[in-house]
């Protein structure tokens, strides 16, 4: 019995005229669409990501508070086409490259109420 159904499959083979629509929709269709998913799911977002920090890179200017890949704080003191310096502490600069800058910093920026987000959060803890 499961020899007359090969037997079938084989003389259905590739060349009976119906065979070339069903090998395009099973086999294409899908990987098209899984590129395509791939593509919205992971390729496009990265892409969007790379091209804002990159706008971000080129917009920094002096007095700009950035966060480094490494999670060092600075404030920017003087800018070059690839690198930047930038002062860590009070008289304290290390100069880094451009590409190494991961986001402005949100750190000691004042909210509605007038505290720094840290400090209000150590008064809570504190009281």
């Amino acid at each position: 019995m499961i020899w007359q159904t090969i037997a079938w499959a084989q003389a259905a083979g590739p060349g009976s005229p119906n065979q070339g629509g069903e090998v395009i929709f099973a086999y294409l269709v899908p990987m098209v669409l899984l590129f395509a998913i791939l593509y919205f799911v992971q390729v496009r977002p990265q892409v969007k990501k790379t091209r804002d920090h990159q706008k971000m890179l080129s917009a920094l200017k002096r007095n700009d508070e950035v966060v480094m890949t490494g999670g060092l704080l600075g404030r920017v003191v003087q800018l070059g086409d690839k690198l930047v310096t930038l002062e860590i502490a009070p008289n304290v600069t290390v100069r880094v490259e451009r590409a190494q800058i991961a986001a402005l910093s949100t750190y000691g920026k004042t909210s509605k109420g007038g505290k720094d987000k840290d400090e209000a959060a150590h008064s809570k803890g504190s009281a």
